[in-house]
């Protein structure tokens, strides 16, 4: 099926859609194949996690590696591994702490929380119920007398609203440039694994401070001892509460947090019974946090004596963890979902029960699993070469690390794109994260895959960066008509509604309204924005001429397998090579590099943008 690339077109046209849709679905046979001609170790390799050999190392496996443990290399990185031993390479990407980072700095934050907003109310009818109570609520004082005597409390529970998610969206580009520029590729790969493990979403959790502080967990014990991530997890204020820990108290348990950490986070479905939930709630009673601080209410604490998974005592809730953890069922599921992570979806029942049994082995430790799954025949083994799909956040950090850039850009917007793709950090669309692998993949989502490569290589002149104009149409329509000097009431009215008719009830509403939802929408918006700062919006900085002419690339048969060999880590079709070449040859009207050296910038980005629209780079 033919495939094409034009300028003005956003994407090659619909062929390469579902071209790229029926190659991923039905693909396993066909990528074992070429996966052969990837150098990928003999089907026997399969399962086996005997470490390879120094006879058995190249710069294509080099390559591999750095895709799975991290997200991708230059050809200098590729080459710089791969002069190293397989036991020396694998060891500088697991043993990553003693590598200086220092050149990756903190969060810059904004300074957009106030102490008066904790405790933050869990809607705005609870707050301005609040404020009626007691005559204020968030840190703000009703007034004494006046029409909308409310409306500055309303205000600022909207402001946290839009200033927590817009702060959030800092933090998404704060961790993705991280990623991009770490010299600990697998400290950011490993924090990436457990937020979609221990999935919180900003909808609920309402604060961007405790999103970042479960992120820098992450990143500070990925790799460590599991009893000591999940314990942080478990008093961590994002996953009490994502989980409604204020409502698990003696007398009442709330079962979210005890389900989702058997079924979700440490043992599985089967593992449990409905009665151990139960008996495991009762012993997280009383975990909550006040404000970043994790505390436990001793009188809203269940001490009784409960059975869960055949243990009884006192428990609390770190005895639960400690009980859980000593189930056989654990370790053979977190192996399993590390495993499923970095190699391939498919994995056997007796491969698990000895990844478990490592795991165990090594108690709960996880790099030395990551070190022994890094070096095992089974990791290079045909099975799992290329046969990976990129994640969203894979996709594009990747894209920019092989292309050479020292940044995120701010244009397309990295939140947008890998939303729009399926994965939007801090956003996972359930407590069970996202699903991954071929999940990822269908004709819609390819399609906007390629958009993203587009507007890389050609910026849209029209970019809108949101994060200072909002979405919502109803919040801009309101400040295009306060700006035109329309009152609260009239700038406010639902549309549809007759304001000339509607002048004398406004006039009533304007003195007799208590605040104004949609007014307080709108100034959450207007007060977000003066204290957030904004992302820089630069465009990527690429300069493909400059890599092909430094390359010394003199035919356009040269720079198709160059980039081919740079971005793809599964082999195209011979006859798609073909017309690769005959693609950029059309468009520099000559196969001499040297003598389009001039024009040279915009055919490559071209060329690039077709290779990277085909199915081929979607895999890893």
């Amino acid at each position: 099926m033919k495939r094409f690339v034009t300028q003005g077109f956003r994407v090659a046209n619909v062929a390469i859609t579902l071209l790229a849709y029926l190659f991923l679905v039905h693909s396993p046979p066909g990528l074992a194949a070429a996966s052969e001609r990837l150098h990928a170790g003999p089907s026997s390799w399969q399962n086996d996690l005997a470490p390879i050999g120094p006879q058995d190392w190249s710069e294509d496996r080099a390559a591999h590696l750095l895709e799975r443990a991290g997200f991708g290399g230059t050809p200098e990185e590729i080459k710089q591994l791969a002069a190293l031993s397989p036991e020396t390479a694998v060891d500088r990407l697991v043993a990553y702490h003693a590598i200086d980072n220092s050149h990756l700095k903190p969060f810059d934050h904004s300074g957009v929380h106030d102490p008066g907003l904790e405790p933050f109310p869990p809607s705005r009818p609870a707050t301005t119920a609040l404020a009626r109570k007691t005559g204020e609520a968030l840190g703000i004082q009703v007034k004494s007398s006046g029409n909308r005597r409310l409306q500055p409390v309303v205000n600022k529970f909207f402001y946290w609203l839009r200033a927590s998610m817009l702060e959030t969206n800092r933090v998404g580009y704060w961790w993705a440039d991280r990623m991009l520029r770490t010299h600990r590729p697998l400290e950011e790969k490993m924090a990436l694994f457990w937020h979609g493990h221990f999935a919180v979403n900003e909808s609920k959790v309402r604060d961007y401070r405790k999103h970042l502080r479960l992120l820098e967990w992450f990143q500070e014990h990925g790799s460590g001892n599991f009893r000591d991530l999940l314990l942080g997890v478990a008093q961590s204020p994002a996953m009490l509460s994502f989980l409604d820990a204020g409502q698990n108290v003696k007398g009442s348990p709330n079962e979210n947090f005890a389900r989702e950490i058997m079924e979700l986070f440490t043992m599985g479905v089967g593992n449990y019974t409905e009665q151990d939930i139960r008996e495991a709630a009762r012993a997280f009673t009383g975990w909550y946090y006040d404000d970043l601080r994790f505390v436990v209410s001793v009188g809203k604490h269940d001490d009784g004596p409960k059975t869960v998974l055949g243990q009884t005592g006192n428990f609390d809730g770190i005895d639960v963890i400690d009980v859980i953890l000593a189930q056989p069922a654990t370790a053979n599921f977190i192996a399993a979902k590390i495993y499923r992570y970095f190699v391939r979806e498919e994995l056997s029942v007796g491969l698990q029960q000895q990844l478990g049994n490592l795991l165990r082995e090594y108690e709960y430790e996880i790099a030395p699993l990551l070190r022994t799954i890094f070096l095992s025949k089974d990791f290079y083994s045909a099975a799992s070469y290329g046969t990976a799909i990129k994640s969203p956040v894979q996709l594009v950090i990747s894209t920019y690390r092989k292309l050479g850039l020292d940044r995120v850009p701010g244009a397309p917007d990295f939140n947008d794109v890998t939303g729009a793709l399926g994965q939007r950090l801090f956003y996972p669309p359930t407590v069970a994260g996202w699903a991954q692998g071929r999940s990822w993949i269908t004709p819609g989502l390819l399609l906007a895959r390629g958009n993203f490569v587009y507007e890389v290589f050609f910026p849209n002149i029209s970019f809108i960066p949101h994060d200072r104009y909002p979405r919502d149409g109803k919040i801009r329509l309101v400040d295009r008509k306060i700006a035109q000097g329309m009152d609260i009431s009239t700038a406010t009215v639902p549309g549809g509604i007759d304001t000339g008719s509607m002048a004398e009830s406004n006039m009533m509403a304007d003195r007799d309204e208590a605040f104004n939802t949609r007014y307080g929408s709108y100034k959450g918006w207007q007060m977000a924005i003066q204290r957030v700062k904004p992302i820089p919006r630069d465009t990527a900085r690429i300069d493909l001429r400059s890599m092909v002419l430094n390359a010394e690339l003199t035919t356009v048969e040269q720079v198709v397998d160059a980039f081919l060999q740079r971005f793809l880590r599964v082999p195209v079709e011979p006859a798609y090579r073909a017309q690769m070449i005959t693609f950029l040859e059309q468009e520099l009207g000559t196969q001499d590099i040297q003598a389009a050296a001039t024009y040279l910038e915009e055919p490559l980005r071209l060329l690039l943008h077709l290779l990277m629209s085909a199915p081929e780079y979607q895999l890893g």
